[in-house]
This record gives structure tokens, sequence and C-alpha cells, in this order.
């Protein structure tokens, strides 16, 4: 598989996620407890090198990607796929913010103007309430959620490059991802029993979660990035957003109201317009 196609790979499997969680009769804490348990699982036997998860640093880090994956999963049981991976795609706001302070990294004034299209774009998502249905029982709490995954996902990219400017292995990484899900497996744990009548079915879910759409995307994104160019690797996995929303429509009859899709579009219109910027900065 080339490189590009493994990315592309990765990230049609990361927009499994939101359309499967709400395809399981399992509630959000028993989603976040079993697939981040069978994921850990997953990628401690394939990458063997990431299975030193101990140090305080990669704990640390292990601790945010947790906070991610378990907002990911309430969110969607809350609100439409579409909202929560768009609100979680607010993370390069955060990232533009923090970045000046946490790793030197300096403030350009056209990244203020990308801040305030992000910050519209959430904005636009609180406008108005959509009404609750089978598949988001409770929209505006679960918007709120995905906000704050979006500040969570920013904080575990701190964290990972933060790991890997001061880590001799490749694999720091990959040890804060086996650790992130670990630490999300064990807090979640014991709020997700006792597990009522499930079926093959709900388990079946619950393995791809773990296997394919956390631990074959991963890997695929990892080594499709090695010799992909940073900036058409970002421009590739935006396909995740947008698919996650075709996957929730197709499968669940899932349609965003009129303000959450313009809040979608400047989200996605101010990612496109940072990464395009990056190039010529």
């Amino acid at each position: 598989m080339s490189p590009r196609l493994s990315i592309l790979v990765a990230a049609l499997l990361f927009s499994t996620g939101g359309t499967i969680i709400k395809a399981t009769a399992l509630t959000s804490w028993q989603v976040t407890a079993f697939r981040s348990l069978i994921a850990a699982a997953f990628l401690w036997v394939t990458v063997s090198g990431a299975r030193r998860i101990w140090a305080p640093r990669t704990l640390l880090v292990g601790a945010a990607y947790a906070s991610t994956l378990t907002l990911f999963v309430l969110a969607n049981k809350l609100t439409t796929a579409a909202n929560t991976i768009f609100l979680q795609s607010t993370a390069p706001m955060y990232l533009l913010v923090f970045g000046p302070w946490l790793l030197k990294e300096p403030l350009r004034r056209s990244d203020a103007w990308l801040i305030l299209a992000m910050a519209a774009g959430m904005a636009l998502f609180f406008v108005g309430a959509a009404p609750p249905t089978a598949t988001a029982t409770d929209p505006r709490l679960g918007n709120l959620l995905g906000a704050v995954a979006g500040l969570s996902w920013a904080l575990t990219i701190l964290g990972l490059r933060w790991l890997g400017a001061n880590a001799a292995s490749p694999l720091a990484g990959a040890k804060a991802v086996v650790a992130g899900n670990l630490i999300a497996a064990i807090l979640c744990l014991p709020l997700a029993f006792p597990v009522a009548e499930t079926d093959w079915f709900d388990w079946g879910l619950m393995a791809y979660l773990g296997v394919f759409q956390i631990g074959v995307a991963y890997i695929l994104m990892t080594r499709g990035m090695r010799s992909v160019p940073a900036l058409e690797a970002s421009l590739l996995l935006l396909l995740e957003p947008v698919a996650s929303a075709f996957w929730a429509w197709l499968f669940h009859g899932e349609q965003p109201d009129p303000w959450s899709l313009a809040g979608s579009f400047l989200i996605l219109a101010a990612t496109v317009l940072r990464v395009l910027a990056g190039r010529r900065g």
C-alpha cells in the first residue's frame, strides 16, 4: 500500500467511529472502556516498541488522549457525528493560542484571523436549539462535550510534539497512544458494569472499533506520514470529518441543522487555510 493510500485508508477508518458508536446498544462508558481496552491490547501486541509506557511524560500525554477518547464517545451518543468530529477539529485553534507559550512557536498575524474563524464556527453550533433525535438525544450537551474534546485533542497533539522533541525513540507517540487507551479503559471500566443483555453484533462492533478504527488506523497513519509531506498528509486527513458526516447520514439519517453546517464549513475552511498558510510560511 502506498504511503498516501495508507493515510487515506486511516482517515476513512477514523471516520467510521461516530457511526459505529451510534449503532451499538452499549452505553458511552461501556463503549469507551471496551473499545480502548481492545485497542490497547492490539497495539501492545503489534507495536512491540510501544510496550514501555510507564514514564511520567508518557502517562501525562496519555491522560490527555484518554480524555479525548472518552469525550468523543460521550459526545457522539448525545449529538450528531458531524457535530462531534467538527467540534473536535477545532483543536488547531487551541494549538495556535497555546503554541507560543508551551512550544515557543511564534503566533503570526494571519493566525489571529484563523483563530477567529474557528471560534466563530464553533459558536455557530450553539446557535438555536436542534431538537433531540433517536441518535442525538441531547444535542446541546453533546456539542459542549465535543467542544471540550477539541481542547483535549489539542493538548494531546501538543503532548505528542513535546514527546517527539524530547525522546530519542521514534515510538514515543505510540507509547502515549497505548497509555491513553489503557487509562481510558481503566477509568471507564467501573462505570461499564453491569452490562445489559447484548449480542454478538455489539461485541463485533467493539472489536472493530478497537482493532481497526483505532489500532490499524493509527499504524497506517504513522506509516504513511513517514514519507508523505506534512502539508499533504494534513489535507488527506481532512477526509475524516467529511466522511464521518457522510456515514452518519447514510446509516442513521443524521442531518445537521443549518447552523451546524455553517459552523462545519467555517472550521473546515479555516483548517485548509491554516495548512496552506503553513506551507507559505
